[in-house]
Parts: structure tokens; sequence; C-alpha cells
């Protein structure tokens, strides 16, 4: 947690680490839209426009408007839609699709979701072992013709099975992608996991024990998309519409890598500091955990159908015990396909990122509410997360996001009981208790002091992301700015050990 950001890449999904680094802001290189042309405003989009507020906030401060984050945090456009009593309340875009020809967002315009595609491939790989067309719990190989997963005897004695793969439990390597230039030679699925050229990836193969942790793998989940492909007889891109897309009226979607013709009428491009990234986008042929281009009512869809699953309704994707499993932890925080947050009232969701695209979407379980952003430069986790605020704000669900607050005030004695050492999604964070409070390292010269919003909650502003610890303090999870990667106490803190 220091003024020097690091993000550490699990498949294409943005997982914050405990370091940080600078925002860089440009100044607008585009007119402001038309109002009319980002969708239908009411009361609900003018608070997302004028009541953007930081999760700490000092006695005074007055909140920001998107427009002026917007381009503190250099994100040309935004896209966001939100879900209100089992149906969608509004979408709206803001800002432009792309710095050149400065077109406005729109509530159709398609952006890349990058890892929340692992919903969709999720999705889609539960109705297939519902159809009985491949099994969840069964060798991976045994749904394979046309490549197989090379054996380990040590760390998979029985393979690996799709229920690992959806969890990232498998034990497989990889954790994302680069993507490739419009026009580049694409590998195909066989050639990435196997690390062939003209794949830009090392080989996919087993490097820790199936089932036995969680490990982030996006060539997990390009592992999956093949073995879909082969148990259908069908190309994955046309699985997805067949059973997915087409079905949930999701006309603005599409596993099209490069994006066809309906999605390249209305897309956004991604953009670093402010400028489009060379070739207007990255081409992702990683189609399971990547490749998916969406709007955000798109995906609110998707999001809806789960929901009415997990109530008990039918007729939906997959039916509502599937569903149920597909929202139960396997390991950690993690269900089959998508991220968990189990304090408070339950809520599923996942986020990701692409070479200038940021993404993130987040739903309740057992009731229809729920939010879907998408933004294409800049640093879009940031921005998103203070509209994820206000929209909770906005709508009182406090378990999506607590309101702005002022820092609180603990004792050594309470700031004491988190101190320790934490590890857990590749990170190894040491946490020290001081008088003015908690202070979190993670390998960086000096540590930085974290603002204490509870008891058990605590933030970082250098990163933009919110940890909270479990009542014993045996473990702590981000809870915002990034999925609920969940670290465990491994070793008190040094002064802690002194004392013993």
């Amino acid at each position: 947690m220091r003024p020097i950001r690091k993000r550490v890449l699990h498949g294409s999904m943005l997982v914050a680490s405990m370091v940080a680094m600078p925002v860089l802001a440009q100044p607008g290189r585009c007119p402001a839209p038309d109002e009319a042309a980002g969708g239908p405003s009411n009361a609900h989009t003018r608070y997302v426009e004028t009541k953007l507020q930081p999760a700490v906030i000092k006695p005074g401060d007055k909140p920001f408007t998107l427009a002026e984050r917007m381009r503190e945090y250099d994100v040309p456009g935004i896209s966001i839609a939100v879900i209100h009593d089992g149906k969608i309340d509004w979408a709206r875009g803001w800002g432009v699709r792309d710095t050149v020809s400065c077109a406005p967002v729109t509530p159709d315009t398609a952006f890349q979701a990058a890892s929340v595609s692992k919903v969709a491939t999720a999705m889609l790989a539960l109705r297939l072992v519902e159809q009985g067309k491949i099994g969840l719990d069964q060798d991976i190989n045994d749904a394979l013709h046309s490549w197989k997963l090379p054996g380990d005897a040590t760390l998979a004695p029985h393979g690996v099975s799709l229920r690992q793969l959806l969890s990232h439990t498998a034990g497989l390597s990889v954790h994302g992608f680069a993507g490739y230039a419009p026009g580049a030679p694409l590998p195909t699925p066989v050639q990435i996991l196997d690390g062939a050229p003209p794949a830009n990836s090392p080989p996919v193969r087993s490097v820790l024990p199936a089932g036995a942790q969680f490990e982030y793998s996006g060539g997990g989940y390009v592992l999956t998309q093949l073995a879909l492909s082969d148990a259908s007889g069908m190309p994955f891109e046309k699985l997805a519409q067949r059973e997915v897309l087409g079905p949930l009226g999701m006309t603005r979607s599409a596993f099209a890598q490069p994006p066809s013709p309906a999605i390249r009428a209305n897309m956004a491009l991604g953009h670093v500091n402010g400028a489009p990234i060379p070739g207007k986008y990255h081409v992702y042929p990683e189609l399971g955990p990547a490749g998916l281009w969406t709007s955000a009512g798109d995906l609110a869809q998707l999001l809806m159908d789960l929901q009415a699953s997990a109530a008990g309704k039918k007729g939906h994707r997959l039916s509502p015990d599937m569903t149920r499993a597909m929202l139960t932890p396997v390991k950690d925080n993690w269900g089959l396909g998508v991220a968990l947050y189990t304090e408070g009232v339950a809520r599923f969701g996942h986020d990701g990122v692409n070479e200038g695209f940021q993404s993130f979407m987040i739903a309740y379980v057992d009731k229809g509410e729920g939010i879907v952003a998408l933004t294409n430069g800049g640093q879009g986790r940031r921005l998103m997360d203070d509209v994820v605020r206000a929209i909770a704000t906005d709508y009182g669900w406090r378990d999506i996001a607590a309101p702005a607050a002022a820092e609180k005030t603990l004792s050594l004695a309470e700031f004491s009981k988190a101190a320790g050492r934490f590890k857990g999604g590749g990170l190894d964070v040491l946490i020290e208790a001081r008088p003015d409070g908690l202070y979190a390292n993670a390998g960086a010269p000096v540590p930085e002091r974290l603002l204490t919003l509870s008891p058990r909650r605590f933030r970082s502003e250098s990163m933009g992301v919110t940890v909270e610890f479990a009542p014993d303090f045996s473990s702590l999870t981000l809870i915002e700015g990034g999925p609920p990667m969940k670290l465990v106490r491994t070793g008190p803190a040094p002064s802690a050990a002194k004392s013993n």
C-alpha cells in the first residue's frame, strides 16, 4: 500500500495488490456529448452525476460530480445499468466511446467485458452439464477429443474436473492473456493451451494440487472453452449465442474476436492515458476467459436471469438447483464462475480488465437488485467504485457499498487485534498496529497507514481498496476496489512475536 500502484492480473481480471500506482489525469479531448445521447435521465442518474464521494470523507467535504471524477481518473466513457425489483431500472452512458471521433457512449454501446466473460462461460458450461453433455465432476479429458490436458500423477492423479476449472481450484497455470493486435495471426485454442506459436502465452499445465486451493487461472477457462466446443460439436461462440446470449435477449453481446460488424457499429475503444490503444482494442481468441463484447444492459439481463433462478423460478438458463450450486462457495470466496460476497446479505459478481477496458458487476443473490459498470480506459475501477457507492447509497444497498463516512478512532488494543501477517492470492502482507492506526506493508520500503472505517474495516486510499477482517481476525477480505480476495493470517506481527 504505497504510492506506487501495482495491480496483479489474474486472467484478465483486475486483482488489487497491497501497493498502489499514481492516477494520471488528462484534460478532456472531446466536448461533453449532448445529455440526451447517453440515454434517459431521472432522479437516480442525476444523483450519480452530482453526488460521487470517496469511501472516507472529512467534515465539510463536498461531493464530486461525475464529470470531475471522469477527468481526474482519465476515463473517456462509462456505461451503467441498475437492476431494481427484478428489472432494469435504468441504463445510461456518459462520456465518449473514443477520444478521436468523440462519439457518445449510449445505453447500447458495447465494451470488452474482460474477465466478466467468465460468468457467461460458466453459465454455458453448467447448462451443458444439465443437458448431460459434459460432467461437472468427471475428468475434463473425458469431454475432450481435439486435445488432452497432459496427465500429472502427482498434482492431478484423477485429472481435473469442470467444477475445479470454473472455481479456479484445478491448479492450472496461466493467470491471464495479453491479447493480440487486430490483424495479427490468432492462435487456436489448442495452440493457446500448448503455448505454441502464434500464441503469446505459456502452456496451460498443472502446477498445483488439483482441488486443494484457489489459484486464479484464465488458462483453465480456455480449457473449458475447448471442452464445451468438443462436447457440443459446435464452435464456442455459436454455442454461447444459442444457449445463453440469444435466449437472454443480449442483442449487443457476442463472443466475437475480432468484433463483428454489428458490434463495431456502436462500440467503445480501449484507452490508455487518454488516447486509444494501438489498434484501438486487443483481440482475445481466449473467448471463455476474456472474449465477450457486451453492453451494461445485456449483462444486467444475465444477472437477472440468475437471480430469478436462484429464487426458485423455473424456465431460466439454469435450474434453481444448478444456480444455487453456481452461487455456493467452492474455495474461499469463489463459486462456479462467480466471485461471492458472503459477509452480510449474499451477493455475487465479477470484475475484469483487458487492455484499455475495465468492468464490474455485482448483484444480490436473493433479491432483484444489482449494478453493472463498464469503462474504456484510465483508472476505471476507481471511477466505478465511486459510482457504485453513489448508486448503493441512493438505493439503500449498504451491503453492496457503505455510504461515505468519516474516519473512526480506535484504541491501540483494538488495532492490535488486526496485527499480523496475512497471505493469499499471491500476496504476503504484514499489518502492524500503532497508536495512530494500522500500517500495511507488502514489501515496500515504507508501510502505508490505513484509514479506519470500523473496528474490522479499513481503507487504503493509495490503492482505492477496502478490506474487512473476519470477526476473529483470522483473515481479511478485499470488499471494495477488486474482487473479494481472501488473505489468511499466517503469523503474528513482529512486535507481537518479540513479546513472546
